[in-house]
């Protein structure tokens, strides 16, 4: 019985375009006062693949309604703006996406 080569040339083509879509995205933008999101950016940051704004010195937040809103949860441990009181399972990710 033969097998066909399609389905795993059809799931490693999907894999290199998400893939691509993804590194894409993670390059730094144009300036802010461009309209530099493109469709693919747009679909990283909603898919939280990439923040919309990185975390910045001086950042702080009393909850995680402030960096979501921002764009950039989730705060990692050592990343401007994180804090224990913010993550609540402790495992170093502060401001989770809600399922």
């Amino acid at each position: 019985m033969a097998t066909s080569k399609l389905p795993t040339f059809a799931v490693l083509a999907a894999a290199s375009i998400v893939g691509g879509a993804i590194g894409y995205a993670s390059l730094p933008s144009a300036p802010a006062d461009a309209d530099a999101a493109t469709p693919i950016r747009r679909l990283a940051v909603a898919s939280v693949t990439v923040r919309q704004r990185p975390p910045q010195p001086g950042d702080h937040w009393a909850g995680c309604n402030g960096p979501r809103a921002a764009g950039t949860a989730p705060l990692y441990r050592g990343e401007p703006g994180y804090r224990e009181g913010l993550d609540g399972d402790r495992d170093g990710i502060a401001c989770e996406p809600i399922p």
